[in-house]
């Protein structure tokens, strides 16, 4: 017994030097992003449409669960929903609505509008006193002309006699775009040319009537008398003819601008609904911070009084962290930018997200123009009472500081919010409070997601949100979020985003911010997934973005891995190369530190190059263990049999599992204590973890444990052998004193009573 309480010490200790604990998946969270509420006239090429969406706030590509990308709308999906280029990439068939729209035809070479320039040629004759008159008849459809005595009294006559003319000009279609009143530009093969008319939108002043038939352009006008009047000078041209004696000609013009008006039978395409996702939350403890500016609103505001009060509150909030017992606080700064005072507050309950708001004011000597800004610098920090392990260490506390400003103006506010798209004649209550949410910085080309959803009411809900977004190719509806971008050209300016939120009561808030558009640069990103481990299938993957217009060229992205130190490249496998990369499966039959780099480029131009260095970790061996008694007795009512119960108790340090055992002892058959020149007898291979040894013979036994591994994790079998697999057996982990069992004959028990 005393051997046996030996053995259950030993194992005890050993389950204290080693970590059992099994891996947890990483916690998920589900989020929804929303499809913008788009409508499309366009034909019947629209019925499929393609969205680049953002994805949520702090959810990188690399987190999300590509299985769980579900589409919840009145659309079809056409195709998977996948992430390409740090987006979601989802196309969707419209749903389809037949129904007439009035279209415009315009030219598309000269302005969006025709334009025709007719007239007339007026002739002298060669007795200098009468004037030949060339006209159009409309109801003919012929030149006619007349003979019109001068009315001057120059010899020749210098002025042509007064009286009004037509002219005619064929309509010209060459050239001609048909649009919807929104812009968006139609198939003429759409279009009811049955009821094609045609509108004049500008022509010469002296045009007295002009009109459309049948293909035509027929201009009405007045000649005028005078040759020094302006119109005269600008309408009358010499001919190029030769004179005889007092013959001259000359031409009358007008011009006329005009477009045609029809109907088209269009297909209108909708598109909407939402995009469901599960994402891994950070898997090591992360601050997210948000600042709102709650006061002024609207921002900016105008100077009235001897100051601004403004309010700013600071949000922090831990992502993939649970324990709050180990908060030990959050601390909250807050400044004016460049300033060294600041204030600061604390919030010391134990929770997993906190705010705090901060107070300030702006002197009226301050604001100086309308274009008054004050920028504000804020901090937010948490503390952990005991630290917390990352993968770069230890740490005692997160912070994350943020950025804001208020603006001032005294006589005209430099921002134009835009209209409340549902005017109240008698507002009512408290006014919304307007938000944006949107970042410091945008890509050219790039979209970028502007949130106004945060925009709240203190005495209801808001209805309607109208956005102001100079600058972008595109605007937003009357929707809480909506995304813009902005061009190549922009590159360096700084544009205002202003919003108007009406509430229930009809009472408005309005607010706005700004955005700087930056280089279309891309960002080199290589992330490495899987199990980070010797003889483990991983995949390196190209998580590297560039603006939504001017995408990454594949052939240009360039990718290494090397070994730093611990293993060599040799160790690397892979299949194929890593030309035109995207993921590749890659093993590492060493453990070590190795280096991924890549480098990307755009199709402007614009490269961006990164490295990525990672540790591949030992297989480490299993082990071997065992326990059973010291010494057992041979019974005779069991065929002198004695039964040795063997218990298994190996493991394995890195949750590998174990999926063979062989069993064998040994015996000193000429009893002098020595093992070495004995053979092994395998008795069981069945993996088993309890059984029962019977032998017959008095003496020592010596038992043996081989335990082999399988691989845990997955793995590229073309790169591994079966020697690959783990094993080791108990005389490495085990002292021998355990390993040996002892069979005697039983004493033979003596009865006294005669």
């Amino acid at each position: 017994m005393k051997k046996f309480f030996v053995w259950m010490l030993t194992l005890s200790i050993l389950f204290l030097l080693f970590d059992f604990s099994v891996a947890q998946a990483a916690d998920t969270k589900s989020a929804t992003v929303a499809v913008p509420i788009t409508t499309g006239v366009i034909g019947n090429d629209g019925s499929a449409k393609t969205f680049l969406l953002d994805l949520p706030s702090g959810v990188t590509p690399a987190a999300v669960k590509a299985s769980s990308l579900k589409y919840g709308g009145p659309n079809e999906t056409v195709g998977n929903i996948v992430i390409e280029n740090g987006k979601i990439k989802i196309t969707l068939k419209g749903v389809s609505n037949q129904k007439s729209i009035p279209v415009n035809g315009f030219d598309s070479g000269n302005g969006y509008k025709f334009r025709t320039e007719i007239g007339n040629s007026i002739w002298r004759y060669s007795d200098g006193r009468r004037w030949q008159i060339n006209d159009y008849n409309p109801k003919t459809n012929q030149m006619t002309s007349k003979n019109v005595d001068a009315q001057d009294s120059s010899s020749p006559s210098q002025r042509v006699p007064t009286v009004s003319v037509n002219a005619m000009s064929n309509q010209s279609t060459l050239g001609r775009f048909w649009y919807t009143d929104a812009g968006e530009k139609i198939d003429e093969k759409y279009v009811n040319t049955s009821n094609i008319e045609v509108k004049d939108t500008n022509k010469s002043s002296y045009v007295t009537e002009v009109k459309f038939p049948n293909g035509k352009i027929v201009t009405t006008y007045t000649i005028p008398v005078d040759p020094k009047d302006e119109i005269w000078r600008d309408q009358t041209k010499e001919a190029t003819m030769p004179i005889v004696g007092h013959v001259q000609g000359r031409f009358y013009s007008a011009f006329v601008e005009y477009y045609y008006k029809a109907t088209a039978k269009l297909t209108s395409y909708s598109y909407s609904g939402t995009i469901n996702l599960d994402y891994a939350l950070p898997d090591q403890a992360t601050l997210n911070g948000t600042v709102t500016l709650e006061k002024p609103n609207p921002n900016p505001i105008k100077l009235e009084g001897n100051k601004v009060d403004v309010k700013i509150n600071v949000k922090g909030e831990l992502l993939a962290y649970t324990d709050s017992s180990n908060i030990s606080e959050w601390v909250f700064y807050a400044k004016e930018k460049n300033s060294s005072e600041f204030q600061m507050k604390k919030e010391y309950s134990k929770v997993l997200s906190a705010n705090k708001s901060f107070d300030f004011e702006i002197p009226a000597p301050r604001v100086k123009d309308d274009k008054f800004k004050q920028e504000y610098t804020l901090r937010v920090i948490v503390r952990f009472t005991k630290p917390v392990v990352t993968k770069n260490g230890s740490i005692s506390s997160l912070e994350q500081e943020l950025e804001t400003y208020a603006g001032v103006y005294k006589k005209d506010n430099p921002i134009d919010y835009p209209v409340s798209p549902k005017p109240s004649a008698k507002p009512e209550g408290k006014p919304p409070i307007a938000r944006i949410s949107a970042p410091k910085y945008v890509k050219a080309g790039d979209d970028v997601l502007i949130n106004g959803s945060g925009s709240s009411d203190p005495d209801g809900y808001i209805t309607d949100y109208a956005w102001g977004v100079h600058g972008s190719q595109v605007g937003i509806g009357n929707t809480a979020k909506g995304y813009v971008w902005y061009t190549r050209d922009d590159v360096g300016q700084t544009f205002p985003i202003s919003l108007t939120v009406v509430d229930n009561d009809g009472q408005i808030g309005s607010t706005s911010t700004e955005i700087t558009v930056i280089e279309p640069k891309p960002a080199a990103i290589v992330s490495i997934s899987g199990t980070l481990k010797q003889n483990r299938k991983t995949t390196l993957t190209n998580f590297s973005q560039s603006p939504t217009r001017f995408p990454l060229v594949p052939s240009k992205t360039q990718v290494t891995i090397s070994a730093v130190s611990g293993g060599t490249n040799a160790d690397i496998k892979y299949n194929g190369t890593l030309a035109d990369f995207e993921s590749k499966d890659i093993l590492f039959k060493s453990p070590g530190t190795y280096k991924a780099t890549i480098y990307v480029e755009n199709t402007l131009g614009y490269s961006d190059r990164s490295e990525l260095i990672f540790d591949i970790v030992p297989d480490e061996l299993p082990f071997a263990y065992f326990g059973m008694p010291g010494k057992v007795y041979r019974d005779p009512s069991n065929g002198n049999k004695a039964v040795v119960s063997i218990d298994d108790m190996s493991f394995t340090k890195d949750k590998d599992p174990l999926v063979r055992r062989i069993w064998e002892y040994r015996y000193d058959s000429n009893n002098n204590g020595s093992f070495a020149d004995e053979g092994w007898v395998r008795f069981n291979e069945e993996n088993r973890t309890r059984l029962n040894l019977e032998l017959y013979e008095v003496g020592k036994y010596e038992i043996r444990l081989t335990v082999l591994e399988e691989f845990g994790q997955p793995t590229i079998e073309q790169f591994v052998t079966e020697a690959d697999r783990r094993s080791i057996n108990s005389e490495s982990t085990q002292n021998l004193i355990e390993r040996i069992v002892e069979v005697e004959n039983r004493s033979p028990e003596v009865d006294w009573d005669l």
